[in-house]
């Protein structure tokens, strides 16, 4: 790599392995144009770099300023930039990178099909959303959360699921966190929090107003703010100290966002979790092997 390309990648532009991951979590809040633009680039990176802005403009239907205007959306200073990061994303796919397939789901397809399909969607789902993970803010928020005399966690529908997978977590480990699904008890408790608590919004839209709502009392009253988002220009990261990205595979009628943002925001939480564990070893140790001991009977075969 020239010592030219590393200083592009040595700042905040996405390196190449993220370019793809970038591009499949922002293109849903991009304008049409932008998103031909960005979908050109993450379907032929190769044929792509090779191309002018001019070029680039041509061949998806817009205009030179847009081009620039979404090479700065996924993280360039311009197109310059994001051309290098093509071409390497092109070498990365050349060196041996099993080929895509499709995960469109029919009705009529078989159920091993089916299984193929979900295993790689999931699979590729997970990978986007490590490679766009900022590390920087998730460790700020496992410091938040690691010292926080309590936590509150805000969702709705599917995200109040993984909602309470990471409270059910914490509480082994011997944090004080609490799930809130509804919306009215989600405000009256984060009324409650002051300095020193964390609250966390999970909402892949960014803009579920009965999650930004408790978030946004949370954040007025003190507390630090973490948003787990697949839109991280949303309304939500209005409120939030810290932003938690997640990626999604692609929608399909048989697959609604419901479905495959969840995988993306349980691994979020897991890395969170993990985080905090780490963090909190010594008591989190033994809060876990009591919670262990304490529910062991509950998991072995009943003599009569």
């Amino acid at each position: 790599m020239t010592n030219q390309v590393k200083e592009i990648f040595s700042g905040d532009a996405p390196a190449p392995a993220a370019l793809a991951a970038k591009v499949r979590t922002l293109s849903p809040s991009m304008t049409r144009s932008m998103q031909r633009v960005a979908e050109a680039v993450a379907d032929d990176p190769a044929g792509c770099a090779a191309l002018t802005v001019t070029g680039l403009a041509e061949l998806t239907g817009t205009s030179e300023a847009t081009v620039v205007r979404t090479a700065r959306l996924l993280g360039y200073p311009g197109y310059r930039d994001l051309r290098l990061a093509l071409a390497g994303l092109a070498a990365h796919q050349e060196s041996g990178r099993a080929p895509a397939i499709t995960t469109d789901i029919a009705v009529d397809d078989p159920i091993a099909d089916v299984v193929a399909k979900l295993a790689y969607d999931e699979q590729q789902t997970l990978a986007d959303t490590a490679a766009g993970l900022d590390t920087v803010q998730l460790g700020a928020a496992v410091a938040a959360a690691s010292t926080a005399r309590r936590i509150d966690i805000y969702g709705v529908g599917a995200s109040s699921l993984v909602g309470m997978d990471l409270a059910q977590k914490l509480l082994r480990i011997g944090l004080i966190a609490h799930a809130h699904a509804d919306p009215h008890l989600a405000v009256t408790n984060a009324v409650q929090l002051r300095s020193g608590d964390v609250a966390i919004a999970i909402t892949h839209s960014g803009s579920t107003g009965d999650v930004i709502e408790p978030l946004r009392v949370a954040f007025d009253r003190g507390a630090t703010t973490i948003a787990i988002t697949g839109r991280p220009d949303g309304p939500v990261s209005q409120y939030a100290d810290h932003v938690l990205t997640t990626s999604t595979a692609r929608e399909s009628e048989l697959r609604p966002a419901a479905m495959s943002s969840r995988t993306s925001q349980l691994l979020v939480v897991d890395c969170l979790f993990i985080g905090v564990a780490q963090r909190t070893y010594e008591s989190a140790a033994p809060a876990l092997a009591a919670s262990y001991e304490a529910l062991a009977h509950r998991h072995s075969p009943r003599t009569r």
